[in-house]
């Protein structure tokens, strides 16, 4: 089965005033039918820019999608008009964004904005479009929706926003759900729960997400493919469970090693990556992470490897991929 959303050699800029930044420089990835992938990396790599450009909300003019393509349900969104990707956004693709208070329009309530959400793309009544927005309410499991409806973003919890942020992104029931770090900020437990909410609405709804984290264990619990970012650049893709036992980048092996383990291995040092990611306006010469790379040698100042076939299902942007796992 063709994969719903297929990003080839994209490359999303921005202008500054000390010249052209490439947040986003030729990332490639696909996101099966109904499965959730998984893209990680530190803040700053590029991560929710590419998600930006799936939803075409890059900031313009000083931002654009430069080149490459993406491929939704066999359509390429590249280059499409704002009325074509105002019906695309939000009908066949949704986000839930990482801060609900910055998102949710505090002098509007829950329910008109996803009374709205609803009207803007399906002929229906304002009556029709508010009971659909208590059945999402109590399909994301906010208490006494027919209350709640009419609240406003600062009556509700942490928790409750960002539920009501799903319910609004799944107005329409969307094919691709784009969760840019769906649970930052929340405690432990909520965080659980809503992990937990995200995979029974795939389920109830056959959707795919697309899961922006720089949280380890939300991956190792929610996705099924992994794809690892660096400095804009795509430096390893592997299923799940490849890519926790073997890595295949000394980017993905440092980034483990910087995780607690199960409490056996808790009397291990945490291991910290040393040094800062590239300006990406100054970019070096050979490999973007060769200046915090242990593994680092002469060829990998001076010539940047293509990201490579490693085994089946998986690739990496390394000289020495088959040298990284334990």
């Amino acid at each position: 089965m063709a994969p719903l959303l297929r990003v080839r050699d994209l490359v999303t800029s921005f202008r500054t005033d000390s010249g052209p930044l490439r947040a986003v420089d030729g990332v490639s990835f696909d996101v099966p039918q109904a499965t959730t992938v998984a893209l990680v990396g530190e803040s700053g790599c590029g991560k929710s820019v590419t998600a930006l450009s799936i939803m075409g909300l890059v900031a313009s003019p000083r931002g654009k999608i430069e080149s490459g393509a993406i491929e939704l349900d066999g359509r390429n969104l590249v280059g499409l008009p704002e009325h074509a990707m105002r019906q695309v956004r939000g009908n066949m693709v949704s986000m839930i964004f990482q801060e609900p208070m910055t998102s949710l329009n505090p002098v509007y309530t829950i329910g008109w904005q996803i009374v709205e959400a609803v009207r803007l793309h399906q002929s229906v009544s304002r009556r029709a479009a508010r009971a659909r927005a208590i059945d999402l309410l109590r399909l994301v499991g906010i208490p006494e929706p027919e209350t709640h409806v009419d609240a406003y973003p600062h009556h509700l919890s942490g928790g409750q926003r960002q539920r009501a942020m799903i319910a609004m992104a799944l107005a329409c029931e969307p094919k691709l759900l784009l969760a840019d770090e769906p649970t930052t900020a929340l405690d432990v437990t909520i965080q659980a729960q809503i992990l937990e909410l995200l995979r029974e609405l795939q389920d109830r709804l056959a959707m795919s997400i697309l899961l922006i984290t720089h949280d380890l264990g939300v991956v190792a619990e929610s996705a099924t493919q992994v794809v690892v970012m660096y400095a804009g650049r795509v430096v390893e893709s592997a299923a799940v469970r490849d890519l926790f036992s073997e890595p295949a980048h000394p980017y993905t092996r440092a980034l483990l090693d910087s995780v607690p383990g199960p409490a056996a291995r808790l009397t291990r040092r945490l291991h910290a990556i040393e040094g800062m990611v590239p300006d990406l306006r100054r970019l070096p010469a050979g490999c973007r992470f060769a200046d915090r790379c242990s593994m680092c040698i002469e060829r990998c100042l001076v010539e940047e490897p293509e990201l490579a076939s490693v085994g089946p299902g998986r690739s990496s942007r390394c000289w020495r991929a088959a040298e990284v796992s334990p």
